[in-house]
């Protein structure tokens, strides 16, 4: 795990583009898959609005073998989508997600103690942009107080799920390796961060230009933001890459049944 320069995050996003023009329509499917997965977890009672967070590890993982796929010229198939949930990974991964949602919620306990739950309120829908309590609430210390907590999570478990899928490691070590791969490569990722900030709103302004604010535009965003997703991933496969090395495919179980 080398210290790697700025610019080694805007050749990630290259990567990642390369990636997805190899297979677009495999990838974009997968992605499709994913999303009615988790529409249909998050219409669970009572336990529908968590499990879909939990889940994320398990299916980051058909993305991040997607990826590996692509670059062995192997065909992108819809059964990839429950590759994490193969024994032994499927544990540690559930596990992983669990600890997600807990460094969530804490996340947005903590931006409570500026705000009284405001930011939370308004996230849910609960209130409105425009409400009273929004104008008065000190949301920009909400916020601030919410990322303070939220980037050493996302350090933490950046790498974690493909460490515990192809590098067999313990849940406390992936964590512990994921964190510590992020900081010394902290250069390269605040550039990826920026790089994606800045596509991400030139395609939304690009698209606002020519369309206007009509629901023409709002139609064109949705297909746009999930090819822009897919991408993403495919950016996080080439760093993951880049700093731990071409995964090599783990001795796997049969698949546990999905929840």
């Amino acid at each position: 795990m080398n210290k790697l320069p700025a610019s080694t995050g805007w050749l990630w996003i290259k990567e990642g583009f390369a990636l997805f023009r190899k297979q677009p329509g495999g990838l974009c499917t997968l992605f499709l898959g994913y999303m009615f997965v988790m529409i249909c977890a998050s219409l669970l009672p009572v336990i529908g609005q968590f499990i879909p967070v939990t889940l994320v590890p398990i299916f980051s993982i058909a993305f991040m073998q997607a990826c590996a796929d692509i670059e062995q010229n192997k065909r992108i198939t819809p059964m990839l989508l429950f590759t994490g949930f193969r024994k032994p990974a499927f544990t540690p991964l559930f596990a992983l997600g669990t600890l997600y949602l807990a460094a969530a919620a804490l996340a947005v306990a903590v931006s409570a103690l500026a705000d009284d739950g405001v930011l939370f309120k308004l996230l849910e829908g609960r209130i409105e942009p425009d409400a009273q309590a929004v104008q008065q609430a000190n949301l920009g210390g909400a916020m601030l107080l919410a990322i303070m907590v939220y980037v050493p999570v996302a350090m933490a478990f950046c790498f974690a799920a493909p460490l515990i899928y192809w590098q067999k490691m313990g849940l406390g070590k992936a964590i512990f390796f994921s964190f510590f791969a992020v900081l010394r490569a902290l250069r390269a990722f605040v550039t990826f961060a920026l790089g994606w900030f800045g596509i991400c709103m030139s395609v939304a302004m690009i698209v606002l230009l020519i369309f206007g604010s009509t629901d023409l535009a709002r139609s064109m965003m949705v297909p746009l933001s999930m090819v822009l997703t897919v991408v993403i991933n495919c950016s996080f496969y080439a760093s993951y890459r880049q700093i731990f090395g071409v995964p090599q495919e783990p001795e796997t179980d049969t698949p546990a049944a999905p929840l």
